[in-house]
């Protein structure tokens, strides 16, 4: 028997340390797959947009595509000369797979492998994962990665003006709901109810 409770956490984005620069990155998969793409975003310790990307891929799952948001997303960075970089997605997955943190069965993927190659290079870098309500704005690039009619990376240099809304939020800390689901076991309420009992007869 367990006891199912909800509670409501409120997440954002959130400033990476000074002097350091955040890259957020996602994928997005429409239709089974049939389209994706990806985008990204750097910003600095003030939110202030840096740099952000969109790739439309292609035929691909869902991972790939957050892959190949990871992967173009640490390219650029390591490009732009960048020497202190916090990672955020929002696929645990993915995390765990670049950090070594589940097993795989078989071969490494490809993608796996040059997004770890370039986490190895010679520079301070953290990974990091966050939930989507915390990653929105890449979450918007990579939708609008799918719109574009051109296949090749594409570099913005300046925010699309529609997502500046998004980027205002995070700079102001804005915060989204999340309902999460606490399960409590029923046997271990009930050992804490009788440790108390026992407390109590003691005193």
């Amino acid at each position: 028997m367990d006891l199912r409770h909800t509670e409501t956490i409120y997440i954002g984005w959130k400033y990476p340390q000074e002097r350091w620069i955040k890259l957020n990155c996602d994928g997005a998969c429409k239709e089974n797959g049939v389209h994706s793409g990806c985008g990204g975003l750097l910003r600095d310790a003030n939110g202030r947009w840096i740099k952000g990307f969109v790739r439309k891929i292609g035929a691909c799952d869902a991972l790939h595509a957050e892959m190949w948001g990871m992967y173009l997303g640490l390219e650029l960075a390591w490009r732009d000369g960048i020497s202190q970089l916090c990672v955020e997605s929002d696929s645990k997955l993915l995390i765990d797979m670049v950090t070594n943190n589940c097993k795989m069965n078989g071969t490494t993927l490809v993608l796996i492998r040059r997004i770890q190659n370039i986490l190895n290079r010679n520079w301070w870098i953290q990974v990091h994962h966050t939930l989507r309500e915390g990653n929105i704005s890449a979450d918007w690039l990579a939708n609008f990665s799918l719109t574009m009619n051109s296949w090749n990376f594409i570099l913005l240099e300046t925010s699309p003006s529609e997502l500046n809304r998004l980027l205002f939020d995070d700079i102001f800390g804005a915060c989204m709901p999340k309902n999460i689901h606490l399960i409590v076991e029923f046997f271990l309420l009930r050992a804490s109810a009788l440790s108390c009992h026992f407390l109590s007869s003691d005193a």
